[in-house]
């Protein structure tokens, strides 16, 4: 028979173990480097020559188009999840079966928590299950393999008894592999999505922001680097990987500091056009500590013309080899 003290110490293990296994829902991520500083999403473009077509661009979005922060308190914005390396992977059906990911290597699946199916603000949308409308993105973040997990249209089908999603991708985030060229990733423009997001614990930190975001336009017209993956063909529209910038001359002195932080990242790093939808429309996270009686006034005040259009494809440099390695399919 076990003595006490290695009976205590098996309890001791046991409940270290099912406390650091549990998701955390919009745990900070500031002490960890997302994406190496060298990628698009952490690119200094406050010296980056303007496009051409700038002005062109900035008139189709429209020069007195509101910009409004697509994310709040529930249901609003993409939550993510962050998991460790011993969450349970389960096998996903997708229906661009063709661009997704199924895995890394030696470990297939998706690292979907069982709250998901059964609680609200893991998937986008709010609605646990994922529902039958919406975007409804899933992200993860494995904290010990520092492997990001994103879902589009994930809902869990009670049919089959198995979760399906339109699409699915999977990063390293310690590396800069792009997406193969015409392959959509968990967004439409085969972008990774955590990175681009306004992030809560970003935002009310003592640090600066040093990542663009994503945001929407109406329609687009192709695509440029650094994305990967098309969904439209608009003429006078911008390509999928326009970035935008804040004028330096735009003074923000005004703002709340949590606001005036945010849009001294919308100068030095900008906006990355990631998907069709409403014009000037910034992503970020749901998080019920956001208070929208102070985000929707000071993004409101931004007009389009606020913005210019830096070089299409600048900073592309030599575009790494495309992720084939994480492509392992379930039988």
């Amino acid at each position: 028979m076990p003595s006490r003290t290695a009976l205590t110490s098996a309890v001791i293990a046991v409940t270290v173990a099912v406390v650091f296994a549990a998701p955390a829902l919009n745990e900070p991520l500031t002490s960890r480097q997302v994406f190496p500083a060298t990628n698009w999403w952490n690119l200094d473009v406050s010296g980056a020559p303007l496009d051409p077509q700038s002005s062109a661009f900035i008139s189709w979005i429209g020069t007195t188009r509101q910009v409004h922060p697509d994310f709040g308190p529930p249901p609003y914005g993409i939550p993510y999840v962050v998991v460790d390396g011993t969450q349970p992977r389960v096998p996903v059906t997708f229906d661009y079966d063709d661009e997704s990911d199924y895995g890394i290597p030696g470990l297939a699946g998706y690292p979907i928590p069982n709250e998901a199916l059964t609680q609200p603000h893991y998937i986008e949308g709010d609605v646990p299950g994922g529902g039958s409308s919406g975007d409804r993105h899933l992200l993860m973040v494995d904290r010990d393999r520092w492997i990001l997990y994103e879902l589009f249209a994930t809902r869990w089908n009670a049919t089959q008894g198995r979760w399906d999603a339109g699409s699915g991708a999977i990063f390293d985030l310690n590396s800069n592999q792009r997406r193969p060229d015409t392959w959509t990733s968990a967004d439409a423009a085969g972008l990774a999505i955590l990175p681009g997001l306004v992030r809560y614990d970003e935002v009310y930190g003592s640090g600066e922001i040093t990542h663009a975001f994503r945001f929407s336009t109406r329609s687009t017209n192709g695509y440029v680097w650094p994305a990967s993956h098309r969904a439209g063909s608009t003429a006078g529209a911008p390509p999928f990987g326009t970035r935008l910038r804040l004028k330096a001359s735009k003074d923000i002195s005004g703002y709340p500091a949590e606001i005036q932080r945010i849009f001294r990242a919308l100068k030095r790093y900008g906006l990355i056009l990631a998907d069709n939808g409403s014009d000037m429309y910034i992503q970020g996270t749901m998080d019920a500590r956001w208070d929208n009686d102070i985000l929707n006034p000071a993004f409101h005040s931004l007009r389009g013309s606020d913005f210019e259009v830096i070089e299409l494809g600048w900073g592309r440099g030599t575009p790494p080899a495309p992720p084939t390695n994480l492509r392992i399919r379930i039988q």
